[in-house]
């Protein structure tokens, strides 16, 4: 494959770079993320006027017609600068389903609202009663001219300001993606507040009810819609943390060119010179098989061995990326007003989101158990 980026995707990446490096600054974040919405409204706004949110919706319903690379190249920008915003589980979470496997009514109800900015979607591709995404342990039975849903989800993001929910449920013919109003009765959020502040709910449903209408695409399918949606959901994880990891590199080289010790800059030191070598590699790997995957499932090509590839990279190295930088900074490094904290804590929160790397590491060797090894396409 090729790892240059098309045309299109240098346009996204340069329009929400000079937008995100222009609005963005460490007091902002600071005082963003102490509030309870976790959410950069007027940030919000200007993403939406600049055509960023509607990066994965068709042309037809307002937006620019891209996927899951396009989105990805947003969200590592957003992670270059820690914006509290709810990009990742708008676009991929909930609006990439349903421009994937949504009717026309429900694209136009839903996706043209969310490119203006006015929607909130989330997604819950996290199911508490079962490991296998294809396998939903929540489950929906029909109730008239409706559904009735059962189960916990957990890890669900932005689940405070979004209008609708996607879920995944068994439903006895396969698995149905359902839009659910997180408002509705039957629906408990609880909500757990992360070291960075961003708020994660688990989601309790006892008898939710969904009308016909919102259910994607109208009928179940074998699981591959739940696992589509939750690869997605693993890729644009990586990608946030891509970005995470660039930064706090770029942040540290060139701390440890200013830095002097010695009479010299710390980074002559060739101690220094290695951990930051490390860093590199880490940082280079972590992108090329994230990029990778993403390709892969801009394909169309299920790519579960890609994800547990880059999410093992993207949760290891992620890892290693934060501590080199805080050991380089020495006592600065643990300064929580220090910008580099904050990637820290996003480095960290991101290892462990949707799953770190050895849950990873055996869900790969699992399938590699299972299916044997495959030829590189």
């Amino acid at each position: 494959m090729d790892f240059n980026f098309s045309e299109d995707q240098i346009m996204v990446r340069d329009l929400a770079r000079g937008i995100l490096e222009k609005e963005v600054t460490p007091e902002r974040v600071k005082a963003v993320s102490a509030q309870p919405d976790w959410c950069d409204h007027a940030l919000w706004a200007t993403l939406a006027e600049a055509g960023l949110l509607g990066l994965v919706v068709p042309g037809e319903f307002g937006g620019m017609g891209f996927g899951i690379e396009e989105a990805c190249v947003l969200l590592q920008e957003i992670g270059r600068v820690v914006a509290p915003v709810p990009a990742l589980p708008t676009m991929v979470l909930g609006g990439m389903p349903i421009a994937q496997f949504g009717s026309e009514a429900q694209k136009r109800e839903w996706l043209e609202p969310m490119a203006a900015g006015k929607v909130i979607l989330t997604g819950a591709p996290v199911d508490a009663g079962s490991a296998d995404p294809s396998k939903p342990a929540t489950t929906a039975r029909q109730d008239g001219g409706g559904w009735r849903l059962d189960g916990q989800k957990s890890e669900v993001r932005a689940a405070h300001l979004a209008q609708r929910i996607v879920v995944p449920a068994a439903t006895g013919a396969g698995v149905g993606i359902f839009l659910l109003d997180p408002q509705s009765s039957g629906v408990t959020l609880t909500r757990q507040r992360t070291t960075t502040g961003e708020p994660l709910f688990s989601v309790a449903l006892s008898g939710a009810r969904v009308d016909q209408r919102d259910l994607l695409s109208g009928e179940a399918r074998d699981g591959t819609n739940a696992n589509w949606m939750y690869e997605c959901a693993v890729i644009a994880t990586c990608a946030m943390q891509v970005g995470v990891s660039e930064k706090t590199v770029e942040i540290t080289a060139s701390y440890v060119t200013e830095r002097v010790q010695f009479g010299v800059p710390i980074g002559s030191f060739q101690a220094v010179q290695h951990r930051m070598a490390d860093c590199y590699i880490d940082r280079e790997a972590m992108r090329w098989v994230t990029w990778r995957a993403a390709f892969k499932l801009a394909q169309g090509v299920p790519a579960p061995r890609d994800a547990a590839v880059a999410k093992f990279w993207a949760a290891e190295a992620g890892a290693r990326i934060a501590a080199a930088a805080q050991h380089l900074h020495g006592g600065i490094g643990v300064d929580i007003d220090y910008p580099l904290h904050r990637y820290f804590l996003w480095s960290k929160a991101l290892e462990l989101s949707l799953g770190a790397a050895a849950p990873h590491l055996a869900r790969l060797g699992r399938d590699m158990a299972r299916t044997g090894p495959r030829e590189l396409p």
